[in-house]
């Protein structure tokens, strides 16, 4: 059958699996937009290309297949680079396809042209070019495979728009089946000589390759053989936080007794993650490249193991395959640690509800509170960056996976994008954003969006007139001299109405409960301002006590 490019685009995005995408229309791509009309994939147009490549990460990590994000040549592109720097970072399946010029004006710096391996070669798994609608069935296929195989990460694809509309007969691909290691036996022998000689052993799971199975083999596996399970940054909802194995959140504002518990380790499990700056506090509770502990790392891409630590025992694998053969094992030392669970979670309830009273009518404690007590389970909770985020951290309890989404990139704007892109993968679902002032009016925008789409999030802005974060470190460093972190913000209830939201104000931990009640019963996306006092820079400590503490 004889087809345009753009048929045959959409033909192996269909056949492939995908059935949602997310972009801002394009002239460089009108060929795609075209075949999109009768295809049964769905296209959700955004207000940015920010927001748009946000949403399609937000769907990779929810789904565990390639978030699909369509932007056009130039600006378009480079407008959705945080996506993908935040899809590379955080391990997640995405695809981001650009209208890219004629071929004929290739090398010429035609309008907005960029060469999109140059740019992004850096940013992504791969990054390539089309030159040829034939390859399209080829090219695409393995787009999917590279982005979900190994580690998973965002895959480029550039499109000339004269390839698109010229026409090929060739035949489409086979669906994508991504590659997967599994751990060997031996290895798993050695992890049991580890785990039998072991008195404070600890596992730390996180990134890419998820499940919800995996989850569930892994705490399953750390009850039965007595080794407390602790979540990498802002991977919280990878396993069931109320199981007698859970230790405690790895991430920013970590819980002194956890930062403790890994760096006195004697045997350390990373299970998926990379032990990144944030889980090892800044490279500090394990000494690189040989760390203190016995060091067991669990990784899909062999190129992980010893980047920065040597582990003594390194297993290629991806996290489901060695958590379903974990679980198989007989107990390793259990015995030999009795009590250790019990002491672990218990250091993690403790953090968990422990409360300062901070300056201010409205606690953000209360809210996650309120949080806690009306989104079932199964809602889902998406958050962007900024000091607001430790709350959510410290003091929501996630049971099921996937229930959080959150940039372990640190990408300021993502959480709104997020929550709306959330809502459309699982529209029955309860979806609320947590985002700062700052931190909501990059991609805020997006409102327009959900209206339009019918996507009836809840977003809770929590407004204390600065970027937060900048403030708290600037206080720290440079107490007293503060430089461009005041912020001067709309009436954000206001805002919300002019898009056709429903907008409410809280400043009274008391009227919480009812707000969010009236937002998550309204029928259309909905939008909290809490004011805060700006003395409530973290859960520990004020603005004041960190500008005296430096001075």
């Amino acid at each position: 059958m004889t087809r345009t490019g753009g048929q045959i685009l959409v033909d192996q995005l269909v056949l492939h699996g995908a059935e949602l995408a997310f972009g801002v229309p394009g002239e460089s791509y009108l060929a795609v937009l075209d075949a999109l009309h009768d295809a049964p994939l769905r296209l959700i147009a955004t207000r940015h290309e920010g927001g748009a490549a946000n949403m399609a990460e937000a769907y990779g990590k929810l789904t565990g297949r390639p978030g699909i994000c369509l932007v056009t040549r130039g600006p378009g592109a480079t407008h959705a680079t945080n996506g993908v720097h935040t899809a590379f970072q955080d391990s997640t399946p995405m695809l981001l396809l650009v209208g890219q010029v004629a071929r004929g004006a290739a090398g010429r710096e035609g309008f907005q042209e960029l060469d999109y391996r140059a740019v992004f070669g850096g940013l992504a798994k791969w990054a390539t070019q089309v030159d040829s609608a034939a390859r399209l069935p080829e090219i695409l296929a393995r787009a999917f495979s590279v982005a979900t195989s190994g580690r998973p990460g965002p895959v480029v694809v550039a499109l000339p728009e004269d390839m698109l509309t010229e026409t090929a007969e060739v035949a489409d691909a086979v669906p994508f089946r991504p590659a997967v290691a599994s751990p060997g036996a031996q290895e798993l022998a050695r992890l049991r000589e580890l785990l039998a000689g072991a008195r404070r052993p600890l596992a730390i799971v996180g990134e890419g390759g998820w499940s919800a199975q995996a989850g569930a083999d892994v705490m399953a596996w750390a009850q039965d053989n007595a080794v407390p399970v602790a979540t990498s940054f802002r991977c919280q909802d990878y396993v069931d936080n109320s199981s007698p194995a859970y230790a405690g959140h790895a991430g920013l504002g970590m819980d002194p007794a956890l930062a403790r518990r890994i760096a006195e380790a004697d045997v350390l499990l990373a299970i998926g993650g990379r032990l990144g700056e944030v889980p090892s506090s800044g490279y500090t509770l394990l000494r690189s490249p040989v760390p203190e502990q016995r060091l067991v790392h669990v990784h899909p891409d062999p190129d992980e193991l010893g980047a920065v630590y040597e582990p003594e025992l390194g297993i290629v694998s991806g996290p489901g395959r060695f958590a379903a053969a974990a679980r198989a094992l007989a107990p390793a030392g259990a015995g030999e640690r009795a009590g250790l669970l019990a002491e672990a979670h218990a250091a993690y309830e403790r953090n968990l509800r422990e409360e300062r009273e901070l300056p201010g009518a409205l606690q953000l404690s209360a809210v996650m509170a309120a949080l806690r007590e009306r989104l079932a389970p199964e809602g889902i909770l998406t958050c962007g960056a900024g000091n607001f985020t430790v709350w959510a951290h410290r003091y929501y309890e996630f049971t099921r996976y996937p229930t959080q989404l959150a940039p372990r990139s640190g990408s300021m704007g993502y959480g709104f994008p997020a929550a709306v892109a959330a809502k459309a993968v699982h529209p029955d679902r309860a979806v609320v954003c947590l985002a700062g002032d700052g931190d909501f009016l990059m991609t805020g925008q997006e409102l327009a969006t959900a209206v339009q789409e019918g996507l009836n999030v809840v977003v809770l802005v929590v407004n204390n007139g600065m970027y937060g974060t900048i403030r708290m470190h600037q206080e720290r460093r440079y107490p007293g001299r503060v430089t461009g972190t005041d912020l001067v913000n709309p009436d954000f209830v206001a805002y919300a109405r002019a898009f056709g939201a429903h907008g409410a104000l809280v400043e009274r931990s008391e009227d919480v409960a009812g707000a969010l009640d009236e937002a998550l019963a309204c029928g259309r996306p909905a939008l909290l301002e809490l004011r805060v006092d700006p003395e409530a820079i973290t859960p520990r400590q004020t603005l004041s006590e960190i500008r005296a503490a430096a001075g």
